[in-house]
């Protein structure tokens, strides 16, 4: 799909005028979009227990005509439209809530309680946007639709469980979602940013999000008394020691010009002031876009802290156990430049190229980038879409005070605006790939 920047605003020009009316559209349809919306913020459910989430969102597919199927992949659905020949686009959205009490101060801001897997009463929150993903998704299919006699395809909608921990897609492709339903020719999805006003989009063309990987490090010593520590090998040092070891992987074995972070989020050992403890656990994020620079850093983290324990004189039966989650590993999202640039312009045709902006790479996580490794190599795109309030946004920027981010408790974007822009942005994107050439 190698086209000419001409080429592309053509294609993209044709779509909009052959539907100049979307934004009229998506305004009519934005009283039942934002009932959609506030159920869904306000009855969020956590990773893996989607199960009425996902019902309502089959529910509106079949109410617009798709062909649906349920649970594939945990509580994934899919819906599918065969509207003559042509290409295959697959637009998917998430539709996972976070273990987080709302604190936004708004009238329908979530009072959501569950007990999460170990027990625990927690709040619940879509506190990263997925309730706008969800209902621009819906409301995408809508227009879809409505002007199916302007394009000719297969399109595949896509709610996807479990992204916050990095099972879902998985799932759904292990499910076989590329062949019991279709191989898309092109995957797109969009993501509220908590970093750009609401009405606008950012793209990144090639690495858009990192590979994140969750390791334990199981730090071992030989404890004693606290007045003694000649006696002992103290796993606090030990863990103290690897902590700040942990620093120079970044800083002096990975090259400058490659991103890399590695950060530890969680230290606990002992129990008592004066004990000396038998061991010490560390939990790390680790954040790449390179998979060979991942690799690296697993390797190195081995490396170190087996050295450290040695140097402590710790024999090898104790030293370090470094744990890879790899269940809940994902890959950086690349996005495909040629489809990023094509969508980029659909969307500039649509929205204004004033409201399109080139975003920087990101080095949080998505799964979304999963569904382009897969040896049939589709191209994939996601999209940031705004959702701060202008005047938040305003005020930030004159203050300089933090905006709220993703994962914030307090993270409260302008819905109406994003949703109406998340869906003339996707919709226009479908139909400008539906009618290449």
């Amino acid at each position: 799909m190698r086209l000419s920047p001409l080429a592309l605003g053509l294609i993209a020009t044709l779509s909009w005028h052959a539907n100049a009316n979307l934004k009229q559209q998506v305004a009519e349809s934005m009283p039942e979009l934002e009932s959609l919306y506030l159920h869904l913020h306000q009855n969020p459910e956590l990773s893996y227990k989607e199960e009425k989430t996902a019902g309502r969102l089959a529910d509106e597919m079949r109410r617009l005509g798709y062909d649906v199927t349920e649970n594939v992949g945990g509580f994934g659905v899919v819906g599918m439209l065969k509207n003559g020949d042509g290409p295959t686009v697959m637009i998917r959205a998430d539709t996972d809530g976070l273990p987080i009490i709302e604190e936004t101060g708004k009238s329908y801001a979530s009072k959501v309680k569950v007990k999460d897997d170990a027990g625990n009463l927690v709040g619940v929150m879509h506190g990263c946007g997925h309730d706008i993903h969800m209902t621009s998704l819906i409301g995408t299919a809508k227009q879809l639709m409505a002007n199916k006699e302007k394009w000719q395809g297969t399109l595949m909608l896509v709610a996807q469980p479990a992204e916050e921990v990095g099972g879902g897609a998985k799932a759904m492709l292990k499910e076989g979602l590329y062949t019991q339903f279709a191989k898309p020719d092109h995957v797109i999805g969009l993501h509220v940013s908590a970093a750009v006003p609401a009405g606008k989009v950012a793209i990144a063309p090639g690495y858009a999000l990192a590979n994140v990987d969750s390791v334990d490090i199981i730090v071992k010593g030989k404890g004693g008394h606290g007045a003694y520590p000649h006696t002992t090998i103290d796993p606090v040092v030990l863990a103290s020691r690897i902590v700040l070891g942990l620093q120079t992987i970044t800083s002096r074995e990975i090259s400058p010009l490659e991103p890399s972070v590695i950060t530890v989020g969680s230290i606990h050992g002992g129990s008592k002031h004066n004990i000396i403890s038998n061991e010490v656990k560390l939990q790390l994020t680790l954040r790449s876009y390179n998979p060979n620079v991942r690799e690296q850093q697993i390797a190195a983290i081995k490396r170190l802290t087996a050295g450290i324990a040695h140097s402590a004189g710790l024999e090898d039966s104790l030293v370090p156990e470094v744990i890879v989650h790899e269940s809940e590993s994902i890959p950086s999202t690349y996005n495909n430049p040629e489809l990023a640039e094509f969508v980029t312009s659909a969307i500039k045709q649509e929205i204004g190229a004033e409201n399109v902006e080139q975003s920087q790479p990101v080095m949080a996580g998505e799964d979304f980038g999963l569904y382009g490794r897969t040896d049939d190599n589709v191209p994939i795109t996601i999209f940031w879409l705004g959702g701060v309030n202008q005047a938040v946004f305003d005020a930030a920027q004159k203050s300089g005070e933090p905006l709220p981010s993703l994962h914030s408790s307090k993270f409260a974007p302008d819905y109406p605006i994003a949703i109406a822009t998340g869906v003339r942005a996707m919709s226009n994107s479908a139909l400008a790939l539906f009618n290449q050439k």
